[in-house]
């Protein structure tokens, strides 16, 4: 028995170490120091059906305790991912959940089409909760919509389903539970959180897009809670996302309630740290006399009120 070993309804991983979308490239880059087989599962940039240049630079922009970027969604496009990518990301050895986004559902339906009939996809991951390109986050926010790429992307194949949704809302919690309903196998939570820089002295914005995605460790405490409250209101499994850096980041996030974690933002400065926290989960597991992970998760005991 793998005592790393998770279970997201239909997605089976090794472990629940995965590398977050957008922070890993296409994998090929990080290979002098990552070793791909033991990572619980890989998410490579996401990909849209037609290519796109992403916005005017600069895109980056290091903050107190994290960075705001605004990419835009860069990428060669649908159709070169799936013929020059996916080939090589398929013989690493880890389960590769290809992250999504479009426009319309019909794109969203044709991509899922496609990917069902890959070889070497182990789930999708639904971007639809961007928040640097015009349209990125109107799936995300309204809960209806939501629901309705869920169920059209599920009706696609049998591909296990993650919905990353936004925290740029007043509550995730309607549009986790509306996912839930239309057959997500997991939410991944959360995406950056939408802010800006700005150059007082020029009197200009630093970002070429002026808005920019918030992430790193300081926006961890927002994404706990979070999770926390989603993991709560809904019966499928959450994957957390946001800060995380070391091993007790890892496990705020799983007694809080999360099922698996992604390692954003850490990527770009400590490449290997997603393979140190698999290392670190085992003694973890065996410290706590447990027999697997998984009897961790949602463990947090909230005092009783006075």
């Amino acid at each position: 028995m793998n005592p790393l070993a998770v279970q997201l309804n239909r997605l089976s991983l090794p472990n629940p170490v995965l590398v977050a979308s957008g922070t890993f490239g296409y994998a090929k880059e990080m290979t002098a120091f990552v070793d791909f087989a033991k990572l619980g599962g890989i998410i490579p940039k996401t990909v849209t059906p037609q290519m796109r240049p992403g916005n005017p630079p600069p895109r980056t922009v290091e903050t107190a305790s994290g960075m705001l970027n605004s990419i835009g969604l860069d990428n060669d496009g649908f159709d070169q991912f799936i013929a020059e990518k996916l080939p090589y990301l398929a013989g690493l050895g880890s389960p590769i959940i290809v992250n999504i986004a479009a426009k319309t559902n019909d794109e969203f339906q044709r991509m899922a089409e496609v990917l069902n009939a890959a070889d070497g996809v182990a789930a999708v991951e639904l971007n639809i909760s961007c928040p640097n390109v015009s349209g990125g986050v109107d799936f995300g926010t309204n809960p209806d919509l939501a629901a309705d790429v869920v169920r059209t992307v599920c009706a696609a194949g049998d591909l296990p389903v993650i919905a990353k949704l936004t925290p740029n809302v007043t509550s995730v919690i309607p549009i986790a539970q509306a996912v839930s309903d239309a057959g997500a196998d997991a939410v991944s939570l959360i995406n950056t959180f939408q802010g800006m820089a700005i150059d007082w002295k020029k009197r200009r914005p630093i970002l070429g897009n002026v808005l920019g995605g918030l992430s790193g460790p300081a926006i961890k405490p927002l994404a706990l809670r979070i999770v926390w409250q989603v993991a709560q209101a809904v019966k499928i499994p959450v994957i957390g996302v946001g800060g995380i850096q070391c091993i007790d980041d890892v496990m705020e996030f799983i007694v809080a309630g999360a099922s698996a974690i992604q390692v954003g933002t850490a990527n770009f400065y400590n490449p290997g740290l997603a393979n140190k926290l698999v290392d670190e989960l085992k003694e973890v597991v065996a410290q706590e006399k447990v027999k697997s992970i998984t009897d961790l998760v949602g463990t947090l005991q909230i005092p009783a009120r006075q």
